[in-house]
């Protein structure tokens, strides 16, 4: 499967929250504009990512079967256990007692658990032992190199 999982924690909804500066305006990816020299409001990013604390724990994903999905070796996915899953959902999942992290999709006319790297075949879930850990709705990747750990 390639891709392994590790558990790293839960949300703590005891903590305190961490608010953080963010600025006013819009930052554009394209042509620079003036940049505004003000803070809008603080923003706790617990409160801005986490819909469901008490069902939201954090994984850190190993290996480079989802690097398509923008998925890549050594990022914090943050994983909710109290979403409904849909068609095209990224989960972590048990498949077999051992957890990954995949795509809910179709193949061959089947449902699937389907790979961000076309060097790994599709996991077909007919015949499988499979157990939703929940749906990653956030992908915390590090633009450099030795930050965020």
């Amino acid at each position: 499967m390639t891709i392994a999982i590790d558990i790293i924690g839960r949300v703590d909804e005891l903590s305190r929250p961490m608010l953080l500066p963010l600025a006013a305006g819009e930052v554009r990816a394209g042509f620079p504009s003036p940049a505004e020299d003000y803070i809008e409001r603080d923003l706790d990013l617990v409160a801005h990512l986490v819909q469901h604390p008490s069902a939201t724990y954090y994984a850190r994903a190993k290996g480079d079967s989802m690097v398509h999905f923008g998925i890549y070796d050594d990022d914090l996915l943050i994983v909710d256990r109290a979403l409904d899953v849909r068609p095209g959902d990224i989960l972590i999942v048990a498949v077999d007692g051992e957890l990954t992290c995949k795509q809910l999709g179709m193949a061959n006319g089947c449902k699937a658990l389907i790979s961000g790297n076309a060097a790994y075949a599709p996991i077909l879930l007919s015949g499988c032992d499979v157990t939703v850990w929940g749906v990653v709705t956030h992908n915390v990747h590090a633009l450099r190199r030795g930050v965020g750990r």
